[in-house]
């Protein structure tokens, strides 16, 4: 670091004898010591200094001189922190003392141990192997992961910083620095400042000690290991969300290539050795010991380039004034507006490089899926009823292991997490849904934990598109406060429901009421003692038009003339999830006319509304159904021997199990584009889509689940495992909502007009 040192620069020149004097109460340093200080050429904002007596080596940080901006060069804060970090041996220089009396030097300042090794002010490495880069990142982020280790209330620090909303505090605190220096309009800068505003993530995220500007020069390395001696800067350290210290550290990769005229901030994408973002990251999760994924960045990058953008302008303004920390001062005016246009480009688009990721949710999304997979981990699986060994999970021997139990569903509801699958009560998109519904296809039961359980979610739907006011207020709201249940009564006994004209169950207008007779089965729900309501499909017209010849009515499950007939089982076993599934007469049940559902003869307009989403659901909860049933797999092969080696050895095994995961992710990427597509072009549009995934995904949990029961043998198919029961679920789906060969037709129907369409277009 010897190279970084100047003389000590006019503007920041102080009483040397008299800081000595000072010094030689507190420290080992006499009087009579010959004192020397120097100046750190790098670092733009507290002036930091080298100080040598003949027995030692010291580095003071001071405050700037002059003007400075409200709250900033906290040197008080960085003394504090460092000293609680190196009394639990954390890395960083030894705090030796804190000098608030502006009368020994000026200013506030305090005085740390020097910590000899390599400091590098070029993220790219220049003259080290690209075997050394990828060691320095990668023990760089290693120490990043520890410091968010730390917890701030055994450090004591729990008053340092506010915590949560940290992501609310730095976009208002950055805007206000940056306005207070700014020297002229930079519009891109505005823009910014107002998407991160309105693009906050979660205020309930993990709150650590969090740095503030951690980067790769700011840190000090042994002089010939990659080992982390010292971090450094600690001025804009605080307490709140760690994924901005992790954006801020991955912020190069993305820099925008007009910062190339400042040779130590140029992109270090694509040096030879410098891992990449997904990398670090990965190495992150390692060391901090997280399961999950962590959050797309996006927003943190795009805050981590507005913060430099402030930063930048800031220092370009103690240029201006004349108290800047470095001699480069003046080249930073020329970033603020590449940064800030960059971090736009972030912000609205996906990552790019190998960060980047298809189908991102929302900020809304991302924290409404962490919480959920939380509540899951904590409150749901876990009570789950254990079979026998350790490696069994989710078996059901019993109906009540089936209903969760109210304190759960009392706890999500408490929690926030209910009704998420309607886009206008819970703000998530149907792409922010699908990610969720993948969660809570994990187990049987979780989907009523957050009243997002079939047919309720199909039905709940239906009357917040289509319902007149007085059905929403009788039935939409009791549904959506989870006080009743309700079912659909579609498919017919008599006749071939996949084709939904051939249904016979009339409805016939009697004055101010109107009568509704036939029989309907498979109608889940129908079993559940609170299933208060039904909708039903009925013929009531004659016309010769298809599509117009049938309605839905709101019948009331205790009208007179409703009789449940009988309980169906699937695969002759209770299939009682959501209350079972009931074959059901209507004999002269009479309703209101108030109780038909948008109008006569709309019965099919509203069910393309219904099961779009539906299916979309179905498929999510069966990506997710797929995932648990692989993981049941691979546990049961590691735990098994056979023939002198564990199952998974086994070359067929193995190959098995990455078939069962290209599946999945196939399913799972289309599901998310159908997804996509209903939320930028609606139903209608995305209907091939819906299809595709209907037969995709209901095939791919069949064929997953399967191959999960034969690696179990004989206990694949007992109650000892969910595996029979997911089964039995994903077998029943190729029927429900559709049969495969319908879809396919669909498919088939839609792809040839399209191509159809194209020759034409090309003649």
């Amino acid at each position: 670091m010897e190279d970084q040192l100047t003389a000590v620069r006019e503007e920041h020149k102080f009483n040397v004898p008299r800081l000595q004097k000072y010094l030689s109460g507190k420290l080992k340093v006499q009087v009579s010591d010959r004192l020397t200080v120097r100046q750190y050429s790098s670092g733009q904002s507290n002036p930091t200094f080298l100080v040598r007596t003949p027995a030692e080596s010291l580095v003071l940080r001071k405050r700037p001189p002059g003007s400075l901006l409200p709250g900033a060069h906290r040197v008080d804060r960085e003394f504090r922190v460092q000293k609680a970090l190196s009394s639990v041996g954390f890395p960083v220089a030894r705090p030796l003392l804190l000098c608030s009396d502006d009368d020994v030097i000026g200013t506030e300042f305090y005085l740390m141990e020097h910590v000899n090794g390599r400091v590098f002010r070029d993220l790219r490495l220049p003259g080290v192997s690209p075997a050394e880069r990828a060691a320095l990142y990668v023990a760089a982020v290693e120490i990043l992961a520890r410091l968010h280790s730390l917890r701030p209330a055994d450090l004591h620090l729990m008053d340092y910083g506010r915590g949560h909303a940290y992501c609310q505090r730095q976009v208002s605190t950055w805007t206000r620095q940056y306005q207070a220096s700014a020297h002229q309009d930079v519009p891109a800068v505005s823009e910014l400042s107002h998407w991160l505003s309105l693009n906050l993530p979660s205020d309930r995220d993990e709150v650590t000690l969090v740095h503030g500007d951690y980067r790769l020069d700011n840190l000090v390395f042994h002089p010939t290991e990659a080992r982390v001696l010292a971090v450094l800067d600690w001025e804009l350290s605080t307490t709140g969300q760690p994924m901005a210290d992790l954006a801020y550290f991955l912020m190069p990769h993305y820099w925008p290539q007009e910062l190339s005229f400042l040779s130590t901030m140029g992109s270090v994408s694509g040096v030879p050795g410098v891992p990449s973002p997904e990398e670090l990251m990965s190495v992150y999760r390692r060391c901090r010991g997280l399961e999950s994924p962590l959050p797309p960045l996006n927003f943190h990058l795009a805050l981590s380039m507005f913060k430099m953008a402030a930063i930048a302008q800031g220092v370009y303004a103690r240029h201006l004034i004349g108290n800047a920390s470095a001699p480069n001062a003046a080249e930073f005016g020329r970033l603020v507006e590449p940064l800030a246009k960059a971090a736009l480009q972030l912000a609205t688009g996906s990552l790019p490089g190998p960060e980047s990721r298809l189908f991102l949710q929302s900020p809304r999304g991302q924290e409404v899926l962490q919480r959920v997979k939380e509540f899951m981990r904590d409150h749901v699986l876990p009570a789950e009823k254990v079979g026998l060994g350790s490696e069994v999970i989710g078996a059901r021997s019993d109906s009540t292991s089936r209903s969760p139990r109210p304190h759960r569903i009392a706890k999500a509801k408490e929690a926030g997490l209910w009704n998420l699958f309607l886009p206008a009560v819970s703000g998530l998109s149907q792409l922010d849904y699908a990610h969720i519904a993948e969660q809570t296809g994990r187990c049987f039961y979780a989907p009523e934990v957050f009243n997002c359980q079939a047919p309720d979610t199909g039905n709940m739907e239906v009357l917040h598109m289509f319902g007149s006011e007085e059905q929403k207020k009788k039935w939409l709201e009791p549904l959506l406060r989870g006080e009743i249940r309700s079912c659909f009564c579609m498919t017919e006994p008599a006749v071939a429901s996949s084709d939904a004209t051939n249904m016979e169950c009339s409805l016939q207008r009697d004055g101010e009421t109107y009568l509704v007779n036939g029989t309907k089965w498979w109608s889940s729900g129908a079993g559940n003692p609170r299933c208060s309501i039904a909708i039903v499909m009925c013929r009531n017209s004659s016309t010769d038009h298809r599509h117009q010849q049938h309605s839905m009515v709101l019948v009331p499950m205790d009208a007179p003339g409703v009789k449940r007939v009988r309980p169906l089982t699937v695969f002759g076993q209770d299939d009682a999830i959501h209350g079972g599934h009931f074959e059901i007469q209507f004999d002269n049940v009479r309703v209101p006319l108030s109780n038909i559902i948008l109008g006569e003869g709309r019965g099919f307009q509203i069910a393309q509304g219904r099961l779009g989403p539906g299916r979309l659901h179905h498929c999510m909860r069966a990506v997710g159904l797929a995932e648990r049933a692989l993981e049941l797999l691979c546990r049961r092969a590691a735990a098994r021997h056979a023939f002198g080696k564990k199952l998974y050895q086994h070359e067929a095994l193995a190959h098995q199990v990455a078939e069962m995961r290209l599946l999945i992710d196939q399913s799972r990427l289309l599901t998310l584009s159908a997804a996509h597509a209903v939320d930028t072009v609606g139903n209608r549009a995305a209907r091939q889509q819906i299809s595709l995934i209907k037969v995709a995904a209901a095939r791919m949990v069949c064929q997953v689940v399967d191959c999960a029961i034969q690696v179990h043998g004989a206990a694949g198919v007992s109650s000892d495992f969910p595996l029979a029961q997911m089964y039995m679920y994903a077998r029943t789906l190729r029927i429900a909502d559709g049969p495969d060969e319908v879809h396919l037709s669909s498919i088939a129907h839609l792809e040839l007009q399209d191509q159809l369409r194209k020759t034409r277009a090309r003649l």
